[in-house]
């Protein structure tokens, strides 16, 4: 009995063009895929309001930061003021920046160190040690806390609970 073994290349052309996926086929499942996913996480998470609320805090932390570590660096007195009413701020080595709408800006911190009525200051001291405070920024239900520790400086971002405003 005489057994032929036929090569890949002997098979016929309609069996080879079914045997996988082209690449743009799989292009397009993980495209709908990504696009699902980026959907669905903007859904759970609160969408670009969410987003924004997250992006605002954490700069406004990181701005915190950089006051406590530059009066830390220079050994001169730090200021972060910031005016919940329109949502500007100014920090460290002359940053500034404003909270855009439609995010909502709250300060709880000491009186003493306000130099303006409706202005909130935090003072960072060359020790490290600051005034503390909180800044809240909030929409809707959400809300995230900025706190900053008066014995030690430290800046924390956590969740709060939103204050009616």
């Amino acid at each position: 009995m005489l057994t032929v073994h036929r090569s890949r290349r002997d098979a016929p052309a309609r069996h080879r063009a079914s045997a996988g996926f082209t690449l743009i086929e799989i292009l397009v499942v993980v495209s709908l895929v990504a696009g699902l996913t980026v959907i669905l996480m903007m859904s759970m998470n609160g969408g670009m309001d969410g987003l924004r609320l997250r992006s605002e805090a954490k700069t406004i932390a990181s701005e915190l930061r950089r006051a406590r570590s530059t009066a830390i660096s220079t050994g001169t007195v730090q200021t972060f003021r910031i005016v919940p009413e329109n949502g500007s701020w100014s920090g460290a080595k002359g940053r500034t920046g404003e909270i855009r709408k439609p995010l909502r800006v709250s300060f709880t911190g000491v009186r003493q160190v306000q130099e303006r009525e409706g202005e909130g200051v935090i003072l960072f001291f060359e020790d490290g040690a600051s005034t503390g405070g909180r800044i809240q920024l909030s929409h809707a239900r959400a809300a995230l806390n900025v706190d900053v520790a008066w014995l030690t400086g430290e800046v924390s971002l956590h969740r709060g609970e939103a204050t009616g405003q």
